[in-house]
């Protein structure tokens, strides 16, 4: 007996388990590439920004961020294109861009969750339907049954429990190792943040400074000419 006879000795209810596994596999998938992505060392990276920006190249460090194409980059990105306002600015849209990222990460876990709840509860919904088919057999009969009559109602109760757990066990599984990653690159993007904040600090005081020694200097050179 194959797998697919086992699927149609199932009944109507191990359609809806095979959609929901099919589901879940498309989220599994879809979140192990995206999460791919996202793997960075946070530290180098930011080594990197501090050293563009000490030089007062913004536009470079821009590039650096674009060019990375990671969730961590996008929000450096945000703040890096704020430079030239206030440090406020800088840092909402560092947490701006971050939620959105993290959104990203996020998003279709909640489904995968429900699938892997969903799943058993279907499959003990099979266990209901296929023991009505039996008890309906033995009504019909009135009361003598041949055990053959009453295999298709056992096999559906039994193989759509099993199939449920099946899929509901490993969605249940992948659910919080997926979580556990999600939260993970949370924890290092808001180091990298907060260190990445820092140094935007530092430079725009330095510019600050900068801007001051400037603006006496022309004030004092006008002073002269005067």
């Amino acid at each position: 007996m194959t797998l697919f006879d086992l699927f149609l000795k199932g009944g109507v209810v191990m359609w809806f388990i095979l959609a929901a596994s099919l589901l879940a596999t498309y989220i599994v998938v879809q979140k192990l590439f995206t999460l791919s992505r996202v793997k960075v060392d946070g530290g180098k990276f930011i080594l990197q920004i501090r050293s563009v920006l000490s030089r007062g190249d913004v536009a470079s460090a821009v590039t650096m961020c674009s060019e990375a194409g990671t969730p961590l980059g996008s929000v450096l990105r945000a703040g890096l294109l704020k430079m030239k306002g206030t440090h406020q600015e800088v840092k909402d849209a560092v947490e701006s861009a971050a939620r959105m990222e993290v959104y990203k990460l996020e998003r279709g876990l909640g489904l995968l969750a429900s699938v892997a709840g969903i799943a058993p509860l279907l499959g003990f919904l099979g266990t209901v339907t296929g023991m009505i088919g039996a008890f309906r057999v033995i009504e019909v009969n009135e009361g003598v049954v041949n055990p053959q009559l009453l295999a298709s109602g056992i096999w559906e109760a039994l193989l759509t429990t099993a199939f449920g757990l099946i899929i509901g066990i490993p969605a249940y599984f992948l659910y919080n190792y997926l979580v556990t990653r999600v939260s993970h690159f949370v924890f290092e993007t808001e180091a990298s943040c907060n260190d990445f904040l820092d140094i935007a600090l530092t430079e725009q005081r330095k510019a600050q400074i900068a801007a001051k020694k400037a603006q006496m200097a022309r004030e004092a050179a006008q002073g002269k000419a005067s």
